[in-house]
Order: C-alpha cells, then structure tokens, then sequence
C-alpha cells in the first residue's frame, strides 16, 4: 500500500517560485545592483534643523542677537538717512530753489562797498525775474527797555526791510502782523523767532528800544527757512530807517526770483547788473545750495555708520560659527547614531548647514523688524515721512543668509567627517 508523502501534506509545493524585489534581482553579470541611500525632503531637512535650535534656545538667542544688531543698525541708518533726505527735499520743493540773493562786497581795507539806491529796480528790469525784494543795514542799537545799559547787546541787528519781502521768500508771520504801506513810515518793527525770544518779547504791541527810540512790535516771524539771517533780526520799513534812524537808503541784499529754467542765465547777470564795472564786488548766492549741500554732508555719516554696521554683522557671524562648531561637539554621538543608521555625509552637511541658515535668518528678521521699527519712530518724532528702502531689508537678510552659509560651512564639513564609531565613542 502507497502512503502519501508526510512533507507532501505539511507543505504544498508553492505554485510560483520566490521572486526577488526588481532593484535587488541579479544583473545580467550575476552582480546585485547597489543600495541608493534615501533622500532627504527639505521639509524633513528644515525640521532636523530646528530640532538643535530648539534645544539650545538661550545660546541661540544669543547668537541671533549679534545678527539682529548687525542688521538693525543697518537697516535703521538706510531709513533714517533716506527719510531725512526725503523730507529735506520736501522742503526744497516747498521753498523753492529759484531764489538767489545779491549782497555788497567788501573792498581790500574791509569796508563794505555799498550797492546803488536804484539796485532793485535794476533787478527787476532783469527780463525773466518774476520778485525782488532788498533789506538793508540799519545802523541802531537794540535793546529790551531804556533800563538796560547801551553796551548790553541781545545779539539782535536793525535791518529795514521792503514790505513785499515775505512774499519774496514764502516767509510767514507767527503772531501780529507784517509792515504795509502805512506802517512802513512808523516806528514799528517784526522781529524774527529768534530775535523775539532774546529780547523777550512774545506777544505783539509791546516796546524795545532802537538806540533811543522806541519802538512798537507789530508782529514776530515764524522761522525763515531759506534766509535764517533774518530770524536774529528786527525790521523795520525803508521810509522809517530813512526818519528814524539816519538810514542812507543803500540796500544790503537784494533777493529775487526767476523761473527754474532761467536761474543760472539770471545769477550770470545779477552781479554786473547791479554793480556795472565792479562786477566783482557783489555776492551771488543761492540760498538753496546749503540745504542741497546738508543732504550731501549727510553721505559721510551714512557710511560711517553703514560700517559700524558691518562689523557688528560680521561680529554675529563669527558668534553663529562659534555656536555650530559647540554644537558639532556636544552633539557628536547623534552624530555617529545617525550615520550608523544611514544618513550620508551629505545628510550630516546638510542639517548643520541649515541649523545655521534658520540661526542667522532668525537674527536678520528680527533684526530688519528691529531696525524698521527704529526708523518709524525716531521719523515720528523729527515728523518726517518715514522712508525705509525695501531694498535694504532685502539687502540685509541676503546678507544674514551669506553669513549664515559661511558661518555653518566649516563645522557642517566637520560633522560629516565623524566617523560613525569614533562619534559614539565619544564622551
């Protein structure tokens, strides 16, 4: 009698033979084809990343500081340097650059060379200018009352002035009013910002003294931007200095004003127009010029600070390299286990390379908010117009990202030349 095979009934023969996964079946040589390591995604890159920072937050604040200073000095010395210039040209704009001034020379002994009664008029009949106006020298004492000594000057000069003069440099009375045509024969006067607050005077009707006149303040200037001369000065009209004062009737300075596109052709005249044959005596000048020049002066200071910023950016970049070099250190039997397990170098690189971009761009965000929220305040309180370039915020994090990669390449190289057993050796 036949009795079926025991190995027959405990396992049934399989009815397709084991076959290997495609990427380890023989290659036609007979060789298994090598193992790819898997790849990283960068969503898996940047969370290995943010696992060291989050476990050593206080040496990461730290070192994020040194960038965010870097870069908030930056950022805050582009803003306020561009709002200042903003709001310097706002009040070019507002004051106009057409205006040019004329004032009497000297000769070789010092004396002043005065210009001709008639010197306006010449001015006027210059064809493109549109306003002249003159002020004059006027030879009195100021004082606040008949009590106070002769010899004790308030630092404040007499000078007459024409009645259309405010209009000439967009000028603008405070408090009280401007001379007119009647008041320009009476002793009255408008003192300029400062001139008033040396004598005293703040409010209009009351006397100072010129030499021993007294006279009435019948108004006080707002601060005259383009000629800030005339804000340490007491004016009175023409007709009065003339009654008064013993005035010659000689102008001191001339000023008018001319269409943009003809000033130059204008200031070329103006000198020889008012001084026919001694074309080289008057001064002309553009009062405009020194408030351009201001905005120039302000460059020196912008790189200097620029600088100072830069160090302090490269001072947060050597902090952020200190930082990954420690933290190749403490760090190296994570190292080993994850190189054990399979990480490439490359993985290792990559980890420690973006541990340090996510330090550094941690410190140039906060740094460019820091340095932004500077700008708005300190422009708040100059009211200006706050200007803050987005190119130097871009500027500024490009150059914490620079920093960050220069930072974490050297300590990145070294941590993925751990060798897997030296690293978990380690102690």
């Amino acid at each position: 009698m036949n009795l079926p095979d025991p190995q027959s009934q405990l396992a049934p023969p399989d009815p397709q033979p084991h076959m290997a996964p495609p990427d380890r079946r023989p290659t036609p040589t007979g060789r298994l084809p090598r193992l790819k390591p898997a790849r990283l995604s960068p969503g898996d890159i940047l969370r290995l990343g943010a696992v060291g920072l989050r476990a050593r937050r206080a040496r990461v604040v730290l070192s994020a500081l040194g960038i965010a200073i870097g870069i908030a000095t930056m950022v805050a010395v582009v803003g306020l340097s561009q709002s200042s210039k903003s709001d310097l040209m706002a009040q070019l704009d507002r004051l106009g650059t057409n205006l040019l001034t004329v004032e009497a020379g000297t000769d070789a002994m010092g004396n002043e060379i005065k210009l001709p009664k008639s010197a306006e008029a010449m001015v006027e009949r210059i064809g493109p200018v549109k306003d002249a106006t003159a002020t004059a020298n006027v030879d009195a004492r100021i004082r606040r009352s008949d009590v106070v000594p002769e010899e004790r000057s308030a630092g404040v000069t007499t000078q007459a002035a024409r009645t259309d003069l405010l209009a000439t440099l967009n000028a603008r009375v405070a408090r009280g009013t401007w001379l007119n045509r009647a008041s320009q024969h009476l002793p009255v006067t408008v003192l300029g910002s400062v001139a008033a607050q040396r004598l005293g005077v703040t409010e209009p009707g009351q006397k100072i003294m010129m030499d021993d006149e007294y006279v009435v303040v019948v108004g006080i200037l707002k601060p005259v931007e383009l000629v800030p001369t005339l804000d340490r000065v007491a004016m009175i009209g023409f007709p009065a200095a003339e009654k008064y004062f013993r005035f010659d009737g000689h102008p001191s300075m001339i000023f008018e004003r001319s269409p943009d596109a003809t000033v130059e052709d204008v200031r070329a005249v103006l000198a020889r127009t008012v001084s026919p044959g001694n074309e080289g005596s008057p001064k002309v000048s553009r009062p405009s010029d020194a408030l351009a020049a201001k905005a120039a002066t302000d460059k020196g200071l912008t790189t200097l600070m620029l600088g100072l910023g830069a160090v302090a950016l490269l001072v947060g970049g050597v902090g952020v390299a200190n930082t990954m070099v420690i933290s190749v250190l403490e760090r190296r039997q994570e190292i080993g286990l994850r190189r054990a397990i399979g990480a490439t170098r490359n993985a290792i690189r990559l980890q420690f390379l973006t541990e340090s971009l996510l330090l550094s761009a941690l410190g140039g965000a906060t740094g460019a908010v820091l340095g932004t929220a500077a700008t708005f305040g300190f422009a708040f309180a100059q009211g200006w117009t706050a200007v803050v370039p987005p190119w130097s915020v871009a500027g500024g994090l490009a150059a914490t990202l620079l920093i960050g990669v220069l930072a974490g390449l050297y300590p990145a190289v070294r941590a993925s030349r751990l060798h897997p057993t030296v690293a978990l050796n380690a102690t």
